[in-house]
């Protein structure tokens, strides 16, 4: 708090109280106005003329009014949701709200186009959810009864006591689960802690691909696939030609049967023969057991 000191408090020694002092700091504050405060005399001109431009700058001045719903919503959203998104289908919702709205029935036009708001940002959320209504309300309704059973017993439920909560059976609640795992969805471009060094990274690069061998492991399949070459020569003739007609060429038993005059049984103990042998000579080079 500043005080001030007049003319007259020089000649006479007296300061000025400080409450007074207070009351016309307060007075000559300016009062706080919402981005999206629009005047009566805003709404006068637009009833007047009723042209595009107007129009069109009246709804200008209501688009921070979208972005603040927008963004409150976005809170209880995955981040896969972008925010832009949800303001511009909030500003349909605007424009709706907009064009229903009665000036008339004495309401402010925020608290009419709020609701109107938020109900086209839900609907078109609902409209590219590609999970079914019932499998979503299935998942609420287990995450409730998950929360009220660990608030109770102080702990992770089991999947039983979850399932007498829920009055189904254990095969029910399984299939329940089941329907509603596959309901959530990552986005590999999150940016998430890694475990081993608690370091900021996309998740993308925390994906592990299976299938895919490390260095060692392509160097031992190329061994092995080398080695087989050099082990197929110590098969017989027969041996040979049905390895290499089963495998390479994709024949059946009976259709090599055909090929080399035999019956589809003899066919099936040559190929067990040298199959026994491969293997065996495989764990041998290797050292493999089991």
């Amino acid at each position: 708090m500043v005080t001030v000191i007049t003319r007259d408090s020089k000649r006479t020694g007296k300061k000025k109280k400080p409450e007074v002092l207070e009351k016309s700091a307060a007075a000559s504050r300016p009062r706080r106005i919402k981005k999206w405060d629009v005047t009566e005399r805003d709404w006068t001109r637009y009833r007047k003329l009723g042209t595009d431009k107007v129009r069109k700058h009246l709804l200008s001045k209501y688009i921070p009014l979208v972005r603040n719903v927008a963004t409150r919503m976005a809170m209880g959203f995955p981040r896969s949701v972008e925010l832009s998104d949800l303001v511009s289908t909030g500003v349909i919702g605007l424009i709706e709200a907009f064009s229903n709205f009665d000036p008339g029935r004495g309401v402010k036009f925020e608290t009419y186009a709020v609701p109107r708001i938020r109900g086209a940002i839900l609907d078109e959320l609902r409209a590219l959810d590609w999970v079914p209504r019932s499998t979503r309300a299935k998942s609420r309704e287990i995450e409730r009864a998950y929360c009220v059973l660990e608030n109770d017993l102080g702990r992770p439920p089991e999947k039983t006591e979850l399932a007498r909560h829920m009055d189904l059976s254990l095969r029910e609640l399984h299939d329940a689960l089941e329907d509603v795992s596959g309901t959530g969805m990552l986005s590999l471009d999150e940016v998430i802690y890694r475990e081993d060094d608690n370091r900021q990274v996309p998740r993308i690069e925390t994906v592990i691909d299976r299938e895919k061998l490390s260095v060692l492991g392509e160097i031992e399949r190329k061994e092995l696939k080398s080695f087989l070459g050099v082990a197929m020569d110590r098969l017989t003739r027969q041996e040979k030609l049905v390895i290499a007609l089963y495998y390479y060429e994709e024949l059946t038993l009976k259709e090599i049967g055909e090929v080399m005059s035999i019956s589809e049984s003899r066919v099936s103990q040559i190929h067990t023969r040298a199959v026994t042998k491969l293997r065996g000579m495989v764990r041998e080079k290797f050292a493999l057991t089991g």
